[in-house]
């Protein structure tokens, strides 16, 4: 008798054990996540965000990774669509046993897939999104280092009211949780400096003609256009803009921030303006290191690097901080207990220090103003908070 109770007492004891063994971490091996858009809309950000983390995935593994532990990046494509976000979440929370969700892209995605994560405990890290529901309201598992759509426009759009000293404000937006934020934060703005919209008008996920919004703007005498716009609405916008003389000052946010519009849009793009925080990295840029970090990310993937692939280098690196902190026994709570103490100095790209506390969950909300100018993305504002 006092064998078995020995054998199942012992029993217990591993069943346990197995219960509290943290999902995705070995004794040589952290297996992380992320879903981005590699076959739809934005899938020129959804490879280089890609590109970036597995840049710097390869440069911790080749220095031995996080305390011992290599690390393992599991990429799916959700083709900008909520619904095979979900899909591609199941599979790497459930068959890939994730440790953590890092650098999800999309605004409407991430929401779609965090209960699936959250049900398993997992972390949603650094999404590449600017809502404000990547941290609100509180969850111990969101962590964002996005400066909101809401506060670039918060705080971006009445500085540049008054420096082009425009009277009609207009919006057009993506008809979705994204475009919502950037209008909400242009309303926000307006306010605060006693004006309204005098006009706003949507497109639908996915669009690729804008005549009849831009007809629609035209007609209103709009000369401010805030973009809740991404790569080829940005575009598309602004080029059928010029093409029927219809010149404003166009404002994007951090979703337009890319060398893409300049690449693909050509001269047309010239004046755009857009909020920023991390900058667009240039082969030719003026910082050493960036044009070292540049050159080595062409090597690597043979094209040059966007300020997308610096967003998924920064994620990587910032989850090696935090992981390293957290010690050589890595669980959700020894991540989330070094992660609320952590403060992230301003990095190559020029991004704001970042500061994590147990009730604050988003790195920083400080934004800059970047033009386009010769066919460049050139910074031209210190950080402004709201």
């Amino acid at each position: 008798m006092k064998t078995l109770v020995t054998a199942g007492l012992i029993g217990l004891a591993l069943a346990a054990g197995a219960a509290h063994a943290q999902q995705g971490v070995t004794k040589d091996q952290i297996v992380l996540g992320s879903i981005q858009d590699l076959s739809g809309p934005i899938a020129g950000f959804g490879k280089q965000v890609r590109n970036g983390m597995l840049l710097r995935v390869d440069e911790l593994n080749e220095q031995g990774g996080v305390k011992g532990r290599k690390i393992k990046l599991i990429v799916e494509d959700s083709a900008y669509d909520p619904k095979r976000a979900v899909l591609a979440a199941q599979k790497l929370v459930n068959q890939d046993k994730i440790f953590m969700m890092v650098g999800h892209i999309g605004t409407a995605q991430n929401l779609a897939a965090m209960p699936v994560q959250f049900e398993k405990n997992i972390v949603n890290f650094m999404p590449v999104t600017a809502a404000r529901e990547m941290y609100e309201p509180f969850n111990r598992l969101k962590y964002s280092f996005a400066v909101p759509y809401y506060d670039q426009m918060l705080v971006m759009l009445p500085k540049l009211v008054k420096d082009k000293g425009a009277k009609k404000i207009c919006a057009i937006y993506q008809d979705d949780e994204f475009g919502l934020e950037v209008v909400r934060g242009a309303e926000a703005g307006l306010k605060k400096i006693g004006m309204e919209m005098t006009e706003k008008t949507t497109y639908k996920r996915g669009a690729t003609d804008f005549s009849s919004q831009v007809a629609r703007m035209k007609a209103a005498n709009c000369d401010l256009v805030v973009l809740g716009t991404i790569i080829r609405e940005t575009i598309g916008t602004i080029a059928e803009a010029r093409k029927t003389g219809f010149n404003p000052t166009f404002l994007g946010s951090t979703a337009a921030y890319t060398d893409l519009i300049h690449k693909l849009g050509g001269p047309a793009m010239n004046g755009l303006y857009a909020a920023m925080a991390t900058q667009q990295p240039y082969l030719d840029d003026a910082s050493q290191p960036i044009r070292f970090w540049a050159t080595k990310y062409k090597t690597k993937f043979n094209e040059d690097p966007t300020v997308f692939s610096a967003y998924g280098y920064v994620i990587i690196d910032a989850f090696a901080k935090a992981a390293e902190k957290a010690g050589a026994n890595l669980s959700t709570d020894s991540f989330i207990k070094a992660m609320d103490t952590m403060v992230i100095p301003p990095d190559m790209f020029g991004s704001a220090e970042a500061t994590y506390g147990p009730k604050k969950h988003l790195g920083s909300d400080a934004s800059r103003l970047s033009q386009i100018v010769d066919g460049k993305w050139k910074v031209i504002s210190d950080y402004v908070k709201p």
